[in-house]
């Protein structure tokens, strides 16, 4: 549902096509836009998984035979960076640097240049340049593609001059989480909409009350930026509420390899005016506004991120992406906004067993979170923004049963990570309050303009004290019931649609109640995604082992209506426990992002099993 290429028709005109029951117009190909090109991923070298076994830690120098071209890959515990075997200078060839005691650096063979691979920064000379990097990203074989984005920075075409800003001429207003209202001249643009309800099922919940009057802010924006599908950005309860009115408000989104709209047929929302966009082209709005939409480098499939420019001024919001635009990005933007908080992940809080005691998961949360603000805070120090919003990180997870989830994930602090980066730069910073507005013209003329960002009025309500639970977990209990469970065999009936096996991995599901103890008259299986079959005990052959405990009312719901296990994994929804302490990436990346489109045929299911 949805194709996975963009292209236009050979008179010029936009192609439009079906996606469920709702037009989709890819484009839009406004005039002038004709000289741009569309970004895309080329795959520079694949190396197999036995080449990658052999990596070493630290500089490895690898070759693809058949172009001849070479690379270098740095691997180090917590991540890999990879670049060509070509010099910024003026393209010398890297070797080994016999003067590096630590293994990190490389020499050009022209001018004994010296680049840092850890950190892709040349140290000889010093302040120079920084290494283009490739993006790395493993296939579903467990080898390596070194990609690389084209063209790397797209938004230098059809550059334009910074024009004069009246006061009051460009207004960005902070609404929840990651959802921005702008003003920009007299067109009004949202940035991902999550105003009421919960995301991933029932584990996220907005920390921010809204400002009274989202909904009506909502009806009157001329567009909508969705970056991508999780349910924080893409929200349904809330387009529903729009969808009351104006079904055809114009929606915009990236050409992801997986739709962001995948589901919108099943969500029962009336949406008739989703616009899908190539990536790094420029999209007129109007003579003083555009936008472009950039891929992530690491979850390319899914994530996405945005520039909008306006009479020449850029607004940069990276959303969720872990590395946007595989690391390229405009520098000194007017204004940029990035997610801050960490806590994204069931990742180690659902987890017990072996290392995973309460000691070993508060340091690691600790940890990470400190390299977190570490890498936003050189991040916007190094592409200079005028100002700097940290948004995206305002949930809580509200639920009375997921207590122990809010008392032991802890967030960043956004003025934590704003005080880091005043003591590192000279960018402004901003931390958002529910309706508080920045008044872009004003700021960029004088920061120190008392009206430059103007307070949400004293008295209003900044956090939320309760919420409305009731109706989306009857929504969930509902699939608790669902005659499919009656019959055992919908197990084989879903994983066979799931389409995951030639795997040695055995996982073990759990039905349980709300303190994930065993349901009463749930069930409890294996699957083993070897053969894909459903033994009643482990075999005997060595297999790594998973132990999944889910909560049935969102384990079925999940089932049910052929979601995909975010629900589970990033709501907090299960416990798990791995043996060994492995991460099955093919496993999790194939139940998270790779599942069919559409969902298993339970009507005929039904029928057959009748």
């Amino acid at each position: 549902m949805g194709p996975s290429s963009c292209r236009k028709t050979s008179s010029g005109l936009p192609l439009i096509l079906y996606y469920g029951d709702v037009f989709v117009l890819f484009g839009p190909f406004l005039p002038g836009m004709e000289q741009s090109i569309e970004q895309t991923t080329e795959i520079l070298l694949c190396l197999s998984p036995a080449e990658v076994a052999n990596l070493k830690e630290g500089i490895n120098f690898v070759r693809n035979k058949s172009t001849g071209k070479d690379y270098i890959l740095y691997k180090s515990k917590s991540h890999l960076r990879a670049c060509k075997n070509m010099c910024k200078h003026q393209g010398g060839l890297f070797i080994k640097d016999i003067e590096d005691l630590d293994g990190r650096s490389v020499r050009c063979t022209k001018h004994n240049w010296k680049l840092d691979m850890s950190t892709m920064k040349y140290i000889n000379p010093p302040g120079s340049f920084c290494q283009d990097e490739l993006v790395v990203e493993k296939n579903e074989e467990n080898g390596l593609l070194f990609l690389e984005l084209n063209p790397p920075n797209p938004w230098d075409s059809e550059p334009r001059s910074p024009e004069d800003l009246a006061f009051g001429e460009v207004q960005i207003t902070y609404l929840t989480h990651a959802c921005m209202d702008l003003k920009l001249g007299d067109k009004r643009m949202v940035f991902d909409p999550w105003l009421i309800g919960p995301a991933f099922a029932r584990g996220w919940w907005l920390l921010h009350e809204p400002p009274s009057d989202w909904l009506e802010r909502l009806y009157q924006a001329d567009l909508i930026y969705i970056s991508h599908m999780h349910s924080d950005h893409l929200s349904y309860p809330t387009l529903k509420k729009v969808a009351g009115r104006r079904p055809d408000i114009p929606i915009y989104v990236g050409n992801t390899e997986r739709p962001v709209f995948w589901n919108l047929k099943r969500s029962g929302v009336q949406l008739t005016n989703i616009n899908i966009v190539p990536f790094g082209i420029w999209q007129q709005v109007d003579k003083n506004l555009r936008f472009m939409i950039l891929m992530d480098g690491v979850h390319p499939e899914m994530d996405t991120c945005i520039i909008v420019e306006y009479k020449g001024h850029k607004i940069l919001n990276t959303v969720d992406c872990t590395r946007p635009n595989g690391g390229r990005l405009p520098m000194k933007v007017d204004l940029m906004m990035s997610d801050f908080a960490g806590g994204a992940s069931g990742f180690p809080m659902t987890f017990s067993g072996g290392k995973f005691t309460e000691e070993w998961k508060a340091q690691f949360i600790k940890t990470e979170r400190k390299k977190l603000l570490n890498y936003k805070a050189r991040l916007v120090k190094d592409l200079q923004p005028r100002i700097y919003c940290p948004f995206a990180g305002y949930f809580v997870e509200s639920h009375p049963s997921d207590k122990y989830i809010k008392e032991t994930n802890i967030k960043n602090d956004p003025n934590e990570l704003n005080n880091l980066i005043k003591k590192n730069s000279d960018v402004l910073t901003w931390t958002p309050r529910p309706g508080a507005t920045l008044d872009l013209g004003r700021m960029l003329k004088d920061p120190t303009d008392r009206k430059g960002i103007i307070e949400p009025p004293e008295g209003t309500k900044i956090y939320k004290d309760s919420w409305d639970f009731g109706p989306y977990l009857r929504i969930l209990n509902a699939a608790v019931g669902d005659e499919i469970f009656r019959h055992s065999c919908w197990i084989k009936e879903y994983f066979t649609w799931a389409g995951f096996k030639d795997y040695n991995l055995v996982v073990r599901m759990i039905e349980t109640d709300e303190d994930f103890s065993p349901f009463p008259g749930g069930y409890d299986y294996l699957v083993d995604f070897l053969d894909l079959s459903f033994p009643k005990e482990r075999p005997s052959r060595e297999h790594p082992y998973e132990e999944i405990r889910s909560r049935v009312d969102v384990i079925r719901h999940v089932v049910k209506h052929g979601l995909l296990w975010d629900d589970l994994y990033i709501g907090f929804q299960t416990r798990l426990q791995r043996d060994p302490d492995v991460y099955h990436h093919l496993f999790w990346n194939h139940f998270q992002i790779k599942l069919p489109l559409t969902p298993p045929n339970w009507k005929s299911f039904l029928m057959y099993c009748g």
